[in-house]
């Protein structure tokens, strides 16, 4: 591959972006558009005004001063810590690559160019392997600069760790301390709760903890499995969330707002409580369908009077046997994950074990996509595998966009279902907690990455096209540095493919604004209203992966730096962009991220001082080699510095803050307050305790803690053609969104197997069959 290909790629791929870019100044100013590309602010402000203005037909770059000008607390506002800490790790980067650049462009480029004493031809023509260390000689005496390229980029970057690692520290702090008033701090969770014939789960909970905590116990909420209608109910909660939506949309012309059922029109439900009618069924958390039988698990919320005492007993084991009352801190109520909590505790490290196992298969099985990018990028390969094509391959043109520009974008594309599947896998393994499984999902994506795009391709397609085996692991550093440079080409037409292309699709939202577009125009069912979390699993593995990259090619083919250097300053604009306007920040882990971040900078780090090593020796340049070793040692004590320094601040809670909090609480006398707080903090059930729409829907759960489900008693949800039908419970409920919304016209025995009693739907099919 010659220069010209890859100015081909990056031809294509500027286009590409600077189209993208200016549609999006457009688009964006369109009131129809106003939910793809405002879905946050949507959610604290009413939506724009339809009114016409040919100002939003003109492209703009308001978007970037607003990007540009935000200030740090305004994200620690809108998007959390972990906004916050997926903003400086683009800031470090930009950093760091830009001394990168400086320093491997203008010193360790001339050199690697005019490493050998030949005639080059015209640029254009050159091959790539002219710009990497591959072209200077053995035993040059101008390899001391690759050496002082090397100090002095893991210099820089070992200093800016620890800046950063300092900053999001303080920062993490702060927000502990800022969260006095979270529920997490005094709730645990006990797994693996001993069964007893003689005594619930509920019972064994209070004995237990009165027994062995009294001073300190105040409650406990236990948790359920309830199956299809846990689900229904969460559905019902979206189904509110949509109905408002609608209604706020509709609110200037009511007339066209008709039920499903009926041709009459409405612009309201009405609200008929049914307090003298006794539920008799089940509560929330039956399944009426599966037995009628309540399904208590072996988990459950502990609540304590303090922080201090929900910390201790969260860190201490509580039996002889190791494998009865697990205890850990409770994650945020918005972050935990339900539908894992029923699992047996004993499961889990076959769990995890197991995905372990699938993880490793997928990845074996990934090596077929891999080896055949590889084999794209190899012209006499192709042309030998397809003769048919050998015409069309002496084209420059088709040539240059085959090799240089197709190998990157299949790989891209199949990348896109190693997300779905890793957070598939996180899902099993049984985190508790939705930012624990986006970690995981996160960190095993963040390696599978690296693993496939970096190293699988090195050995494709040099390596294994070269050597069989490795004679031995010492020759693996030699072979990499000899590897890397021939597959030059390849990794920066994947930054300018995967990176660039990538951001300017995540700019645009381009899924979300067809599926906009599909559900008004061609379904005519109103905007798309879904509201995005950040893809924090998809989104760290990329930038990180650019990163490793950019680490261990620096001094091998400094070319690629400008590259990646524009990556960065596009994704810093464009993702603080993203976090201030489209993605909503439903929960956090609390800057957990940052450790797996600086690790991740740390191994490209060594790897890059490991290829170095290589390199030097293949060159025959002793001096760079021992020079080398001291570096590769410091690296490695820095990282035990910062692990010791800082890393503990993460993996847990600081007594003497939430010591501190306790103190203050009591002595201001927010204590009850808080108690009271608790009672509804980790409610499992979306339409309990409460649940109400600004439209006139709500449903109220009254009850304690557990409530006995004999005694819930919740009114009645009732459209005007529903009006005369009974509430027989909340099954009816959720059952009634599915007949407005779903189910019409279809057989009412599906009804029924949804939970709604066969009177009622008799009824309502006699209401509809009159035509009322």
């Amino acid at each position: 591959m010659n220069l010209a290909a890859l100015l081909t790629s990056a031809g294509i791929n500027i286009a590409v972006c600077v189209v993208l870019f200016l549609l999006y100044s457009i688009l964006r100013k369109q009131p129809s558009n106003v939910n793809v590309y405002f879905g946050r602010m949507l959610t604290i402000s009413k939506r724009r005004s339809d009114l016409f203005n040919l100002e939003r037909f003109v492209p703009s770059a308001s978007w970037l001063v607003k990007a540009w000008k935000t200030k740090e607390e305004d994200f620690l506002t809108v998007g959390g810590l972990d906004s916050v800490v997926f903003i400086r790790m683009l800031i470090f980067s930009l950093r760091i690559f830009s001394i990168a650049a400086v320093i491997c462009v203008f010193i360790v480029l001339p050199v690697n160019y005019h490493g050998q004493t030949k005639d080059h031809p015209g640029i254009h023509d050159e091959s790539l392997e002219v710009f990497t260390i591959l072209n200077v000689h053995e035993g040059s005496k101008w390899l001391w600069t690759h050496c002082l390229a090397l100090y002095i980029i893991t210099t820089s970057a070992c200093i800016l760790l620890y800046f950063e690692y300092n900053h999001i520290t303080r920062l993490r702090l702060a927000y502990i301390i800022g969260s006095s008033s979270n529920p997490s701090h005094f709730t645990i969770v006990v797994r693996a709760i001993p069964w007893s014939p003689e005594v619930s789960y509920s019972d064994s909970v209070r004995k237990f903890f009165t027994k062995y905590h009294a001073s300190s116990y105040l409650s406990h909420q236990m948790v359920y499995r309830s199956g299809k209608v846990q689900k229904l109910m969460t559905d019902a909660g979206k189904m509110c969330k949509i109905l408002k939506d609608v209604s706020v949309e509709q609110s200037h012309r009511p007339d066209l707002f008709h039920c499903g059922m009926s041709g009459g029109a409405t612009d309201s439900f009405k609200i008929l409580t049914n307090d003298s009618e006794s539920v008799k069924g089940k509560s929330s958390l039956i399944d009426n369908s599966l037995g009628g039988r309540k399904k208590v698990c072996a988990a459950a919320f502990v609540f304590f009077k303090t922080r201090c005492a929900a910390l201790v007993t969260s860190k201490v084991l509580h039996s002889s046997n190791p494998m009865h009352w697990v205890t850990d801190m409770a994650p945020e109520p918005n972050d935990v994950y339900w539908s894992n909590l029923w699992i047996p505790y004993g499961q889990l490290w076959i769990r995890k074990l197991a995905t372990l196992l699938a993880t490793i298969a997928f990845m074996l099985v990934f090596l077929i996509p891999v080896t055949f990018v590889q084999g794209m990028t190899a012209l006499k390969s192709l042309e030998k595998k397809f003769p048919a094509l050998k015409g069309l391959l002496k084209k420059n043109y088709v040539s240059q966009v085959i090799t240089g520009y197709l190998p990157s974008v299949v790989l891209i594309v199949a990348f896109y279902i190693v997300p779905p599947v890793m957070m598939l896998f996180s899902t099993v393994e049984g985190w508790i907690s939705r930012s624990q499984r986006k970690k995981s999902a996160c960190f095993k994506v963040l390696y599978f990455t690296i693993w496939n795009v970096f190293f699988v391709n090195v050995f494709t397609g040099s390596v294994i096209s070269q050597l069989s085996v490795f004679s031995s692991v010492k020759d693996i550093p030699a072979q990499l540095a000899n590897a890397i440079p021939a597959q030059a080409k390849f990794f920066m037409t994947y930054v300018l493919s995967s990176g660039w292309a990538s951001l300017a699709c995540e700019l645009m939202q381009i899924y979300p604004l067809l599926c906009n577009y599909f559900r008004r125009f061609i379904l005519r069912k109103g905007r798309y209203n879904d509201s995005l979390s950040f893809p924090y699993h998809t989104e760290i593995p990329r930038v990180l992966l650019f990163g490793f990259i950019g680490f261990t090619c620096s001094i091998l083919v400094p070319l690629i730096l400008p590259f990646l250097l524009v990556y960065f300053v596009l994704a810093y604009f464009i993702y603080r962009n993203q976090i201030l306007n489209v993605y909503i920040a439903e929960y956090e882990s609390g800057g957990q991220y940052w450790p797996m971040i600086h690790n991740t900078v740390i191994i490209s780090l060594v790897i890059m001082q490991i290829i170095a090593l290589g390199v030097f020796g293949l060159r025959k340049s002793p001096i760079a080699s021992g020079f080398t070793i001291p570096l590769l040692i410091f690296t490695i004590l820095f990282n035990e510095y910062c692990r010791q320094q800082f890393h503990p601040l993460f993996k847990n809670q600081v007594a003497e803050i939430l010591i501190d909090m306790d103190q203050k609480d009591e002595e201001a006398g927010r204590m009850e307050e808080v108690y009271q707080q608790l009672h509804t903090a980790y409610c499992q059930s979306p339409l309990t305790p409460d649940v109400s729409c600004s439209f006139g829907c709500s449903t109220r759960i009254e009850g304690d803690i557990n409530p006995d489900p004999e005694n819930v008693k919740p009114p009645g949800l009732i459209h005007p053609v529903l009006a005369r039908v009974p509430v027989r419970g909340i099954s009816d409920v959720i059952a009634w969104f599915f007949v407005l919304f779903s189910f019409q016209g279809r057989n009412p025995a599906k009804l029924i197997r949804h939970g709604m009693s066969p009177s009622t739907v008799r009824q309502i099919e006699n209401e509809r069959s009159s035509g009322t």
